[in-house]
């Protein structure tokens, strides 16, 4: 019997190390976008973490070293830790390579796999194999999801990876690189028109700045009558559209007459997920930017802000490593 405790509001971190048994290299940590829950391979991911302190991140490396000793790892090892509260969880150590290791290893400019093969066959790790990085600089990584093909799959990301690829933006921000990656996954973000915002209620307090700083954007807000009713009470201008289930006009008829630009959808219970099952796959096949998770959706609207204020450059990736 396997029996899991949740950890509600959660950053979920990836490490990815190589270790020799003695000693350890610690390739890359990256800080989920999503809060814990959601499958690392359906998160969006940056390395370095975006928002975690200098205490925490050493605290992780010291773990990593401790657990690849324990374990005796000779060769990749992949650790997931959970982060809630300043306390660090340890979710699961994978000794062997992950799926983020091509990630680590483009960002970085790191000949992971070629290191830790030698490790493999025998030979000891050199503490200095992995180069540092010059300069400031931040990697995301960006799931890419079939839900297309499928016309009754659900949109909603749960424990069960649904990701079918990934692409990957570099920028020197947070917020260029992932404004490259929604490009690159072909979800461009808009600068202007009509957000709608359905959320949980255990989500209203949190998203409440977010959709401040839409409406100073100049979006026009829309929601259904219990997120509006927050909104309102808070000082945004927030105009109510009926639920699917309160009838015509309500928000899928308004994304399907294209009168929506942005969408923010949190779901809790089982009943609000089905009930909210047209939002999301409208959305995505009228190619509807949309955010299901709060971290999501402030990401998008702080990139949306660097957008408006700067162009976004190209450069090679080697001026980077």
């Amino acid at each position: 019997m396997l029996i899991d405790s949740y950890l509600k509001d959660s950053i979920e971190v990836d490490v990815d190390a190589i270790s020799d048994g003695k000693n350890i290299l610690i390739a890359g940590i990256m800080e989920h976008i999503e809060e814990a829950g959601i499958h690392s391979g359906d998160s969006t991911c940056t390395l370095p973490p975006y928002s975690l302190s200098e205490k925490i991140i050493e605290n992780i490396k010291k773990q990593t070293v401790k657990l690849a000793r324990a374990l005796n790892v000779k060769g990749l090892l992949n650790i997931q830790f959970a982060i809630q509260n300043n306390n660090i969880f340890l979710l699961e150590v994978n000794p062997r390579s992950s799926r983020t290791v091509p990630f680590v290893a483009k960002a970085t400019g790191n000949q992971i796999v070629k290191i830790a093969s030698k490790v493999v066959m025998g030979q000891k790790l050199k503490l200095n194999e992995l180069k540092k990085q010059k300069g400031n600089f931040i990697a995301i990584k960006e799931p890419v999801f079939p839900f297309k093909r499928f016309p009754n799959v659900d949109t909603i990301l749960g424990p069960e990876m649904k990701s079918t690829g990934e692409v990957m933006a570099i920028d020197k921000s947070f917020e260029s690189a992932f404004i490259k990656c929604q490009l690159a996954a072909s979800n461009p973000l808009p600068q202007k028109g009509t957000l709608f915002v359905s959320v949980k209620d255990t989500d209203k307090a949190k998203i409440l700045p977010v959709i401040r700083s839409f409406s100073k954007q100049g979006f026009k807000i829309l929601a259904t009558s219990g997120t509006a009713q927050f909104l309102l009470d808070g000082g945004v201008k927030t105009k109510i559209i009926n639920k699917v289930s309160q009838g015509s006009p309500h928000c899928v008829d308004a994304l399907l007459e294209d009168k929506i630009d942005i969408v923010i959808n949190t779901t809790e219970t089982r009943k609000s997920i089905n009930d909210s099952f047209g939002i999301r796959r409208t959305a995505l096949i009228k190619n509807i930017p949309y955010s299901l998770t709060v971290s999501g959706a402030r990401a998008c609207i702080n990139s949306i802000k660097r957008l408006k204020a700067e162009d976004i450059t190209v450069n090679p990736i080697t001026n980077f490593h």
